[in-house]
């Protein structure tokens, strides 16, 4: 994603902070190499134009030019423009009082309609709400089948209308959402390989007929430059309210999703980051400029472990503190890193982390998570909870039971040995700062526990686990957690 234009960028800017003060020359030199990367990355190119003059013009101040850190401040204004080019602020979807509300999503075909609906109404669910999706697309073969099998695969029910036009198709789900209490209908319609005179004014009949809330069209992060002229298309005949930008995990420039914002006044709504049901993300403007400009997105990496962490993960926190980390342990949150993405999607979140990722080749063996499984699973449940007692010969076994070498045995078992050491580091001095307090309230009035510095707590993956504390500690969780608060205030 944007990865050739993150490079590029990145490296006009180590360009620029070689230099103790920048001259009207060295500016000038900047806006070229910017130009150049933004119109190679398939940004269109009166956008382009448009984002260099006024970047520019922004730099050009005295205040940058004479400052101590001009490069910085070339940054920061880049920064800005581009967010700006982006939307400037996340657009949420509108949803009015009336019941259902109705989603119309509108495209051409192979641009991720039929998935789009099935992540939003995935999505959707997760927020509480009680999504129907409506198959319109009567002309591609087996897409309602598709669609029903998607919608199974989530949970979220499928009117199809087999047979019947697309429109009465449409008025049929809302009938359908009304009598089953269904608050949302997803309206899935018919696109084309290209734009064409029946497909718009079918769109344009089924809007007329259900009167949608929003109208969202998906468009296809990989189709380059003539992401305008579609887009553009459809802002004419359907007057959509916002975009849903697909395929954006993959190789192509993608410049021309850049674009779309500046060019119809749209905004982008979502992002699919991926192929699974829970790969459509909000899209916020200046996450994503951060994220292009290299400067990752912590913001983002702390919402996903906030979603990935549950009651049972707390609970199972308390657990290691109290009685040490297990192999049951060590699986859980292998399986908790996948559910945020998988370690290639964390490190692409962290500053600088996409420049790593593109100069090892945008490759990060993913398979030592599965393989790690494997070699867990073949261990017995008392080996699991006791890892202390696999021996060489346990070790041999387990490795033939996974089909890895003992080497590659040894190395969990190495990586279980320092997260052990760690957690019982830790629980040493949870207990070490509920003995101090216990005894500093029988001293002074209001003389306060001062809280132990833990080194490495981030890295043992519980800052994300349910927020900071408040108050008392009333259990050994809640006393890791103003441990994590009073270390944060340090920094």
């Amino acid at each position: 994603m944007f990865d050739s234009l993150s490079d590029r960028l990145n490296d006009t800017f180590d360009r620029l902070r070689g230099k103790g003060k920048l001259t009207e020359a060295d500016i000038t030199s900047a806006m070229r190499d910017i130009r150049m990367a933004l119109l190679e990355a398939d940004v269109n190119f009166k956008v382009v134009k448009e984002f260099v003059a006024k970047t520019k013009e922004r730099c050009m101040t005295a205040e940058v030019m004479e400052s101590l850190s001009p490069a910085q401040n070339v940054v920061k204004i880049v920064l800005d423009e581009l967010t700006e080019m982006l939307g400037s602020t996340e657009s949420k979807l509108v949803f009015s009082n009336r019941i259902p509300n109705v989603i119309m999503l509108v495209g051409l075909q192979g641009s991720g309609k039929t998935t789009a609906a099935v992540k939003l109404a995935y999505l959707l669910k997760k927020q509480g709400r009680s999504p129907l999706l409506a198959a319109c697309d009567v002309y591609r073969p087996a897409a309602a089948d598709q669609l029903a099998t998607l919608g199974g695969e989530i949970g979220v029910p499928v009117f199809r209308g087999d047979g019947a036009h697309p429109v009465d198709i449409a008025k049929g789900a809302i009938q359908e959402a009304v009598d089953h209490l269904r608050d949302v209908v997803i309206v899935d319609t018919a696109g084309r390989l290209q734009i064409d005179e029946q497909m718009m004014q079918e769109a344009v009949d089924i809007k007329k007929a259900v009167k949608p809330d929003q109208v969202l069209m998906v468009v296809d992060a990989m189709t380059g430059q003539d992401i305008v002229n579609v887009v553009s298309t459809f802002a004419e005949r359907t007057d959509f309210d916002g975009v849903i930008i697909s395929k954006l995990d993959g190789d192509a420039r993608g410049g021309g999703a850049l674009s779309v914002r500046q060019v119809t006044g749209k905004p982008i709504k979502f992002v699919s980051m991926g192929e699974k049901p829970d790969s459509l993300e909000p899209f916020y403007p200046d996450r994503m400029a951060k994220r292009i400009l290299g400067m990752g997105d912590v913001v983002g990496i702390i919402e996903k472990a906030q979603e990935a962490a549950d009651a049972e993960q707390l609970e199972a926190a308390e657990r290691m503190l109290r009685e040490g980390f297990t192999m049951n342990d060590m699986l859980d949150q292998m399986k908790a890193v996948k559910k945020m993405g998988g370690m290639k999607g964390i490190l692409g979140m962290l500053p600088g982390g996409q420049r790593v990722l593109n100069q090892m080749g945008g490759n990060l063996d993913e398979g030592i998570f599965d393989k790690n499984e494997a070699i867990i699973m073949s261990m017995t449940k008392e080996e699991r909870l006791r890892p202390s007692i696999i021996n060489g010969q346990r070790r041999a076994r387990i490795a033939k039971g996974a089909g890895v070498t003992p080497t590659e045995v040894n190395g969990l078992m190495k990586q279980w040995g320092e997260m052990n050491k760690m957690m019982g580091r830790m629980r040493t001095m949870a207990n070490q700062a509920q003995a101090g307090g216990k005894k500093g309230k029988k001293g002074k009035k209001g003389k306060k526990m001062r809280m132990p510095n833990i080194p490495g707590l981030d890295a043992m993956g519980l800052g994300g686990m349910g927020g900071l504390g408040t108050g008392g500690p009333k259990s050994d969780m809640d006393l890791l957690r103003q441990m994590e608060a009073q270390m944060r205030n340090k920094k």
